[in-house]
């Protein structure tokens, strides 16, 4: 698996920068087809959002490579829709040669995008604007996660019951990686999450994925429709999850922390209500 810059990667990773400054601009009321000479300001959001991206993709690449598992640069996908992306990958060619290099791997992401995604929010937030509830009509709201919502309060000073944020697209970009980093600790299949759950608990993972479906299901009948969506695009991709070559290597203390970490980061990053009308 070749682990070079290809053509694919800047293609790729120039269209998305252009969707994503394309999305920023339209966060802030320019509409850039009409007015292309102000487009420059969804530079804000572009660049944190794929700042946020690429360290998460980075860290995984780089810590793959420390445990010579051949992976490839990180592939950035573009998308016409409000953020201008719909992530990025890398691909990884398994097996994994043991469970102390599956967590490395694992988390490394989450972890790295979290801090940039928290840095992003804590700056945007200072720069927010704060309605009183009720002034805002119409739109879309987002939700919040246990983690935003103390951040909101102890920079702007406020009752989030008792006013609306106006995000700054700094702001924004930063909820969006919370918000991903918390997709991607889920503890099913291949995803991030799946991989600790695997590092942490073995051959338990698959008792552990089938029990998230429900899960997710349920909440997507009580809060959010879309998570039944991701139920049925975890059946799509597998709940199970590839044994490492020395399954008998055991984790050592240092591992088992920083599972334990991403479990506390995904408990703050989550959010039951991601989008909804106002």
């Amino acid at each position: 698996m070749s682990t070079k810059l290809t053509r694919t990667h800047v293609l790729l990773f120039i269209a998305t920068f252009i969707t994503t400054l394309i999305a920023g601009s339209l966060l802030n009321g320019v509409i850039p087809w009409e007015h292309p000479e102000k487009i420059y300001l969804g530079l804000p959001f572009s660049l944190t959002l794929l700042l946020i991206l690429m360290t998460h993709e980075l860290s995984h690449y780089f810590m793959s490579r420390k445990h010579n598992v051949p992976a490839t640069l990180p592939y950035f996908i573009p998308a016409p829709s409000i953020i201008g992306t719909f992530g990025a990958v890398i691909k990884m060619k398994p097996p994994i040669p043991d469970r102390r290099s599956l967590i490395d791997i694992g988390a490394s992401g989450p972890i790295g995008g979290f801090i940039i995604a928290v840095i992003a929010s804590v700056i945007g937030l200072s720069l927010s604007e704060v309605k009183p509830t009720g002034e805002l009509q119409g739109g879309i709201s987002f939700g919040t996660s246990i983690l935003f919502d103390f951040m909101s309060r102890q920079i702007l000073r406020i009752d989030p019951d008792k006013y609306d944020v106006l995000l700054h697209p700094v702001a924004f970009a930063g909820w969006i990686g919370l918000l991903v980093t918390s997709l991607n600790l889920l503890p099913i299949g291949q995803l991030d999450g799946g991989h600790i759950t695997y590092a942490l608990f073995g051959e338990k993972h698959e008792m552990i994925s089938k029990i998230m479906l429900p899960v997710l299901v349920f909440l997507g009948i009580i809060f959010w429709p879309g998570w039944i969506l991701w139920a049925v695009i975890m059946i799509f991709l597998g709940y199970k999850h590839p044994p490492v070559v020395y399954p008998w290597i055991e984790l050592d203390r240092k591992r088992k922390v920083i599972g334990w970490i991403t479990l506390v980061i995904f408990i703050l990053t989550f959010t039951p209500t991601p989008v909804k009308e106002m």
